[in-house]
């Protein structure tokens, strides 16, 4: 009996150990489920849910290295949105930009960065073959030309200007001359209705704040505003 007693005791001594050991582990890993989803939330924009710029930016090269050639890097950027803080309010104008991230992620789908770049101004690269951009840019002008139902129950008319820059046409697969060839040609359609597909000269521009007027782009589709 004393060896089965003993065994028990230290059969105990060692459950008390894992016990107690078990404590600070579990308190760990409630707090680094914690600080994850502190860290993912800080990775986004809290009003859209959108990417912030490094996060977008930091999964946009990875779908250009993955995609190649058959990526788009497309900007968007609201139409009047001005008009609609000051004339229907600032909370109509969080309405209208949620909106519009949701129908960016809809229309870009799960392998796509999606981010907000500041204000009422997106980006979004993706993976988008030559023999699909018209009929998908096309798409994508028709969804964000449609009316944002408030919570009121009020329509709002809405519209954005897009432009798009592919690696096959601009000649390279780095980002940054990307995004300036697809925001020049998002100048050179503002406010028109259309989507504009980036030429290579559009990366060749200089621009000021992203912004500067130029040659004209080359309409993809869409309609006067």
């Amino acid at each position: 009996m004393g060896s089965v007693l003993r065994a028990q005791a230290r059969f105990g001594q060692h459950a008390l150990l894992l016990t107690t050991v078990a404590v600070p582990l579990t308190g760990w890993t409630v707090h680094a489920i914690a600080l994850h989803r502190r860290l993912a939330a800080s990775r986004k924009d809290p009003l859209t849910g959108l990417l912030r710029r490094d996060a977008y930016t930091a999964w946009a090269r990875q779908v250009l290295r993955r995609y190649g050639d058959d990526t788009a890097v497309v900007f968007v950027d609201q139409d009047h949105f001005k008009d609609v803080n000051d004339t229907l309010s600032h909370a109509a104008g969080d309405t209208v930009l949620r909106a519009t991230a949701d129908r960016l992620t809809a229309w870009a789908g799960p392998r796509a960065s999606v981010g907000r770049l500041g204000g009422d101004e997106f980006a979004v690269v993706l993976p988008l073959p030559r023999d699909r951009r018209e009929v998908r840019l096309e798409q994508l002008v028709r969804m964000l030309r449609t009316p944002v139902v408030l919570d009121d129950g009020q329509a709002v008319d809405v519209a954005a200007s897009v432009g798009a820059a592919s690696p096959d046409v601009i000649g390279v697969r780095d980002l940054p001359t990307l995004q300036r060839a697809a925001d020049a040609a998002l100048y050179d359609g503002k406010h028109s209705g259309r989507a504009y597909l980036a030429t290579a000269e559009h990366a060749k521009r200089p621009s000021v704040n992203g912004r500067r007027v130029g040659r004209p782009g080359t309409a993809v589709w869409g309609r006067a505003a």
